[in-house]
């Protein structure tokens, strides 16, 4: 089943990490269903992969989410309906091993970015009809895992700016809310799934039996950006086979 093609239509929607798996697929759904979208991630060869699939609504911006010459350049547009906050990164590691440099990376990338792209993208929000904002949590940002202390920290950061944003925006009628997967074969996690001892406890720990798809991530999030979910704000939508339920 799929969206309609116009179920976005005159939305303009940035995402973030869009250059490869989740973010990539948000993108490629987002452009499918009519809107005009800011595809942003590090490595222009991802993005013009992505551009040659998508249609001409879709444009690219070549930068890092650290940076505060984005956040200018997100501050400055006319209008902005929706935007997927999805880059971020892991650190795998028993926590007594976790180096200053990791503990670093995963503050400055899974969380301080993300809160600098949502504050930035808040100024064109305010100019534009129904906005929406999707913070890219995990099921990591309900549970906690063995060498995960770093992810969980930053998932569960996530949750809580997503609810805190999402009380204090409503009287500006921006909606904010976050979905949160499962282990998704990405580039990411595909070395991690390759070895049979993790793929073995990842799925004893889905209900389902079986792993989300880039897809399914991706339809979470296009509901929440779209009219479909106009009374739904401070919520997360679980894409995670049932790992939390139990």
């Amino acid at each position: 089943m799929a969206f309609s093609n116009d179920l976005l239509k005159d939305k303009t929607i940035l995402i973030t990490g869009a250059g490869k798996g989740i973010g990539k697929a948000c993108a490629l759904l987002a452009d499918k269903c009519g809107a005009t979208v800011i595809a942003v991630a590090r490595t222009e060869s991802d993005l013009i992969d992505l551009k040659n699939e998508s249609s001409e609504r879709l444009s690219y911006w070549m930068g890092d989410v650290q940076d505060e010459s984005l956040y200018e350049k997100i501050r400055t547009l006319p209008s902005l309906h929706g935007l997927i906050n999805n880059a971020g990164t892991n650190r795998v590691a028993p926590m007594q091993e976790q180096s200053d440099e990791n503990i670093d990376d995963i503050l400055n990338l899974n969380i301080r970015s993300a809160y600098k792209v949502a504050q930035a993208a808040i100024i064109p929000m305010l100019s534009s009809d129904a906005p929406s904002l999707v913070h890219m949590s995990s099921q990591m940002g309900f549970v906690g895992s063995p060498g995960r202390t770093l992810y969980c920290l930053s998932k569960h950061a996530i949750e809580g700016l997503t609810k805190a944003m999402a009380v204090e925006l409503a009287p500006n009628n921006i909606r904010v809310n976050s979905v949160a997967p499962t282990f998704i074969k990405t580039p990411m996690t595909e070395p991690m799934l390759n070895e049979p001892a993790f793929a073995e406890m990842v799925m004893n720990n889905i209900p389902l039996q079986r792993l989300g798809s880039v897809e399914d991530v991706a339809n979470a999030c296009i509901f929440l950006l779209s009219e479909l979910s106009m009374t739904t704000t401070g919520s997360c939508i679980k894409v995670d086979g049932g790992w939390t339920a139990q």
